[in-house]
């Protein structure tokens, strides 16, 4: 026999077998069972692109608005009725499972959301909110007063109408039970199964503002659905237990004989003669729902036969091809290959994939942005994953090593009070990092909201203050690094969905050396006024001191709920003000004025002296991270703080050479300021004098600054 040689395939066959197998998985794949999960709000601009606004609804004051939400007297709210619908469909039961099968043939899920159904001047509410499986997106014509968005008079009651939905009814029907009760609804606002809300201590629509958690439960293998309630405290407070017991359950309800395969999740609402605001706070959704949906241009295209698939293809491969080369070209293989040569590297990211998940780095996506970069929300669809997108925004070498910094630092870092990195992207020359998603935003965001928002509660600022003495102390003394965070402040301290705080921005850290102590930043001191620590600003170094310094500023932030360069009663800055607090006896003065009685003094008291003490001018007087969390956990004392803020000295011992134009002249100097007092003993920041001595009889200064603001008696540097 001849000996075979094989031949090699063509570019074309190895693609059209790649087409049939790509194809072929495809199919196979898509009816199995597949998980969306996310968690919403609050509500900003941003969600416009999740969700489908059925005017006059809205997305406004961190809420689903779903009917307006207006106190304005010229605004008609009568009569109305809105929708809010995720723009994704759902398939909710599978095409090709047999009855012998031990796959449910129904999609299953469970919804959890936070709602403020408000009467306004008092009046009686009406008509009522509904969480809902619609068939589209449309808002039925004339859908308002009792049909609460869902059908109108022509429809109601007819099997087309393909929708489930759980209402919220505030408004009494000659076929409601009362005017405060949840039904489960088909097709139709006459519920099939109806509890009145009153025996639970439940009012909807109550006079004043009031929060309830709504759970729905829908088992796709029991054909039920249950319907849980509980009252929430304030609207950013801990969500409350689920309850043991349903309020209301449907059984034997399967929704293949009542929605569309393919249906949308989401709320709508009514407004009647009567009038309430319907708003959703924060909407939880986890579908496990059957693939398909989202892969119809899939079918269209095995319709159009595999050959023009296999012809798309080789385009593609062409086309990909040459930007691979581009790509490539616009690369810094150094970099790149320092990246993939560090232990314990996170996940490497598509560009392309970012880009998507953030809507092309759109501005409504844009959470922040510093000096290292811009902070966007994304979503990873198919990962069912949000995420937030850090990019780099400085150029050239600076940037890259700014990138590098950050990523070789917290690539291994591992704490629950830690941001987690998840992975990085370096293409075109772009360079970013991506995070976990923080749900609540930043801690900054609730301290200052504004007037209107309730007060973050005493329970949280401690627990949101242990968190982060526990990240810190990490950072200092458990990782096999000492770290230096450098900009710890309250916009870099991030809030899980559990008020959990999670440090992040590691933009400014740096890893010590064991035998180091401190880093030293060339271009000078970086971090942001009212957090940095004074010897910084002499050495242009950062420690761990002045990593502790930075913290005191935070508590003393928490506690008071004014910023740490927020000039009060005549003080530059905040900590000055406490400290003169508690030189007179009067601490708890300085406790945030809107929480009113609702704190524990005896924390108070811990909080605001450890934040003093943080605060010491002399970076060795200040407390360890060790000793910091000992003594927020109540199990060891706060050391004693001194009624009188000390004075600032530089260097704390040691004399230095100090170099002048004419020579050197190896003696100690001093610089001192001399201020004018007030009548109430408040430093005037009109003038101040500054004499430098040194000692020698050929040299003296004697400065006046009357543009100067200093907050302490008196300032010394010995060298």
């Amino acid at each position: 026999m001849g000996k075979m040689t094989a031949k090699p395939i063509s570019a074309a066959a190895a693609v059209a077998a790649i087409a049939f197998v790509c194809c072929f998985l495809a199919i196979a794949e898509g009816e199995k069972l597949k998980t969306f999960r996310r968690e919403y709000g609050p509500f900003n601009e941003t969600h416009y692109q999740f969700f489908e606004v059925e005017k006059p609804a809205t997305i406004s004051n961190d809420a689903l608005q779903v009917t307006p939400d207006s106190a304005s007297a010229n605004f008609i709210l009568t009569n109305l009725s809105g929708r809010v619908l995720l723009k994704q469909s759902f398939k909710l039961w599978a095409d090709d499972i047999g009855s012998n099968s031990t796959q449910p043939r129904v999609a299953s899920f469970n919804t959890s959301f936070l709602i403020n159904v408000f009467r306004p001047k008092s009046e009686t509410p009406g008509e009522g909110l509904a969480f809902v499986i619609a068939p589209d997106l449309e808002l039925p014509a004339n859908s308002f007063g009792q049909f609460l968005g869902l059908t109108n008079s022509s429809t109601d009651g007819l099997p087309t109408n393909k929708l489930v939905a759980v209402e919220l009814d505030t408004f009494k029907q000659e076929f409601d039970p009362d005017d405060n009760h949840v039904g489960i609804n088909i097709n139709s606002v006459r519920s099939i199964e109806t509890a009145p809300l009153a025996p639970h201590n439940i009012t909807i629509a109550p006079i004043g503002a009031r929060f309830y958690n709504v759970w729905v439960d829908y088992s796709g293998v029991n054909m039920v659905m249950q319907v849980y309630i509980a009252e929430q405290a304030k609207q950013d407070g801990p969500t409350p237990p689920k309850p043991l017991s349903p309020i209301l359950s449907a059984w034997d309800l399967n929704l293949m004989d009542h929605v569309n395969q393919f249906s949308y999740f989401g709320f709508s609402a009514s407004t009647g003669e009567t009038t309430q605001l319907n708003c959703v706070l924060r909407w939880n959704l986890t579908v496990n729902y059957f693939a398909g949906g989202e892969d119809k241009w899939l079918k269209i295209v095995l319709g159009a036969g595999v050959p023009v698939l296999v012809l798309l293809l080789i385009s593609a491969i062409g086309l990909g091809y040459y930007c691979h080369r581009r790509r490539v070209a616009l690369s810094n293989p150094n970099l790149v290959g320092a990246l993939k040569s560090l232990p314990g590297m996170p996940r490497e990211f598509e560009f392309r994939a970012l880009k998507k998940a953030t809507n092309g780095f759109d501005e409504r996506h844009k959470l922040g942005q510093g000096g290292y970069g811009v902070v966007y929300r994304g979503v990873l669809v198919k990962e069912d994953m949000e995420i937030a997108v850090k990019w780099f925004s400085r150029e050239s070498i600076k940037g890259q090593d700014d990138f590098l910094a950050e990523l070789t630092i917290i690539n291994r870092l591992r704490h629950k009070h830690l941001v987690k990195l998840l992975g990085w992207c370096h293409k075109y020359g772009k360079l970013l990092l991506v995070y976990e998603y923080m749900p609540k935003g930043s801690l900054d965001k609730h301290l200052f909201a504004g007037p209107n928002v309730e007060p973050l509660g005493w329970n949280l600022r401690y627990k949101i203050i242990a968190g982060v003495a526990s990240a810190l102390h990490y950072l200092h003394n458990e990782y096999d690094q000492r770290v230096v965070h450098r900009d710890l402040k309250a916009s870099n301290i991030m809030l899980d969905s559990n008020f959990n705080a999670r440090l992040g921005d590691f933009g400014l850290a740096r890893a010590l050396d064991n035998e180091k102590t401190s880093y030293a930043e060339a271009e000078g001191v970086l971090g942001t006024m009212g957090y940095i620590a004074p010897e910084c600003f002499h050495t242009g170094k950062a420690t761990q001191q002045s990593d502790v310094y930075a913290f005191g500023a935070v508590i003393l932030e928490v506690v008071c709920g004014q910023r740490p360069g927020a000039k009060i009663a005549g003080f530059q800055f905040l900590v000055d003000w406490v400290w003169l607090l508690h030189r007179d006896g009067r601490l708890l003065e300085a406790v945030d004025q809107r929480l009113g009685d609702d704190y524990v003094p005896e924390e108070a008291q811990r909080l605001l002296l450890l934040g003093l003490a943080c605060s010491h001018p002399i970076a060795s007087e200040r407390p360890k991270t060790q000793a910091i969390v000992q003594i927020i956990s109540g199990t060891v004392p706060v050391p004693i703080v001194p009624p009188f803020k000390p004075a600032f000295v530089w260097p704390a011992s040691g004399p230095v050479d100090l170099d002048l134009d004419s020579g050197s002249v190896g003696t100690a100097w001093t610089v001192t300021t001399t201020f004018i007092l007030d009548q109430d003993g408040h430093l005037s920041t009109s003038a101040g004098r500054a004499i430098l001595d040194t000692g020698h009889e050929d040299f003296g200064l004697s400065i006046d600054w009357p543009w100067l603001e200093f907050s302490t008696l008196e300032y010394m540097i010995r060298a």
